[in-house]
């Protein structure tokens, strides 16, 4: 486990632990910030999209000049 994903196990345990009150309080805040707002939706749409099939971003590019 890299630091990184240590810290955020931290945070998740500690975002887990507080009750349903004090949780929405800190989810709000969060959204509430754009640049973190802007993030959680970012990681939301590669979550969602992690599926789809990929193609390269050469091949991308050629088609979209036609």
């Amino acid at each position: 486990m890299t630091t990184s994903q240590a810290t955020a196990e931290v945070f998740m345990t500690a975002l887990r632990a507080l009750p349903r009150k004090e949780r929405e309080a800190v989810l709000a805040r969060i959204a509430s910030a754009p640049d973190l707002r802007e993030d959680l939706l970012d990681l939301a749409l590669i979550a969602q999209r992690r599926g789809e099939p990929s193609r390269p971003l050469r091949k991308y590019l050629a088609e979209k000049s036609r």
